[in-house]
């Protein structure tokens, strides 16, 4: 018999990011990828890209390290919200509720198997165009920007993992989310995994963590549409002194467009050139990448990913050296 689906989890709605350069990275979201600032308040800055329905997408909080504050999905209705938290709670990750902040109402807060901070909620506050910024396109929040390359909303967050297959497990049982893709070592055990509960390839996705620490994040990722976009930021970044980390090039796995950088902040940011491909199918089957087939799932074309990408994760660690006997 075929499991019963569980559909309570809707989407990723924001990440909250730490950064000790706050003003410098919210003029990389500004000035180069054409974010705007929706509002302030304390140490965190809220903001969004064009097409993000919601209030904010993306806060930046002051703080010593650069890293994740926390990820916050939106649950399906009021009910599907209740269900979710009885179901983490008796996994034992619960932390417990928060009246709510800025762009949402109350919110269950619960930690992964890792020790990522997460959230989730049912209200939500829309985003309301002031006048200036109106659009005679209704279906979208706001007038596209005219500063940098504008992206359009978010799109996903990767995170790294001590235990990979541990929290692939969790997303599953706890939240619903569906493992799209993965890739396997030999002995079957999850190298990395794309994961989501809506018709996109990955809401998250997890990686494991080659330095063997917990609780760090590998990226975030905002979407363009456009694959021409990716060229088009990359001339904006070099003329800018950013280093790109890599692409443009395409991924295998999910057959996006993809760019990489590290923000000023030290957090790297994914920006993708199209949607790669969605999924309808209610019976999809993971696709399982393994041994030969590695190579053309990293990179589909494009220049190989430099070893940092692997390693390189916030809050920022570093391998210990080996010493001599």
């Amino acid at each position: 018999m075929t499991k019963e689906p569980i559909l309570d989890v809707a989407h990723l709605a924001h990440v909250e990011i730490y950064s000790p350069k706050v003003e410098e990275s919210v003029a990389f979201f500004t000035d180069i990828m054409g974010m705007s600032v929706a509002h302030r308040e304390g140490k965190s800055v809220y903001m969004r890209a064009y097409e993000d329905h919601y209030h904010n997408t993306l806060i930046i909080t002051e703080n010593e390290e650069a890293g994740l504050g926390h990820l916050a999905l939106r649950a399906t209705s009021p009910q599907a919200l209740e269900r979710r938290v009885a179901a983490i709670e008796k996994m034992g990750y619960g932390i417990g509720w928060i009246d709510g902040d800025i762009g949402h109402g109350p919110a269950y807060q619960f930690h992964s198997p890792d020790g990522h901070k997460e959230e989730i909620f049912w209200e939500v506050d829309y985003y309301e165009a002031p006048e200036e910024e109106k659009t005679p396109l209704l279906n979208r929040p706001q007038r596209r920007p005219n500063y940098g390359v504008p992206v359009r909303r978010l799109d996903h967050i990767n995170l790294l993992a001590k235990e990979t297959n541990k929290n692939v497990a969790f997303y599953e049982e706890a939240l619903g989310f569906k493992v799209r893709e993965r890739i396997l070592a030999d002995d079957d055990s999850d190298i990395a995994a794309w994961l989501s509960v809506s018709n996109l390839v990955h809401d998250i996705a997890i990686m494991g963590d080659a330095l063997g620490e917990e609780g760090r994040l590998h990226h975030i990722c905002y979407w363009y549409g456009f694959p021409q976009h990716l060229s088009d930021v990359a001339d904006l970044l070099i003329e800018r002194g950013y280093e790109i980390e890599a692409g443009p090039g395409k991924h295998g796995v999910t057959q996006a467009c993809f760019l990489y950088v590290v923000e000023p902040g030290g957090n790297r940011v994914e920006l993708f050139g199209d949607p790669g491909y969605q999924i309808f199918d209610p019976d999809w089957k993971t696709v399982e990448w393994k041994g030969k087939d590695l190579e053309k799932a990293i990179i589909w074309h494009g220049s190989n990913l430099p070893q940092e990408f692997f390693e390189y994760g916030t809050p920022v660690k570093r391998k210990t050296p080996v010493k001599n006997s």
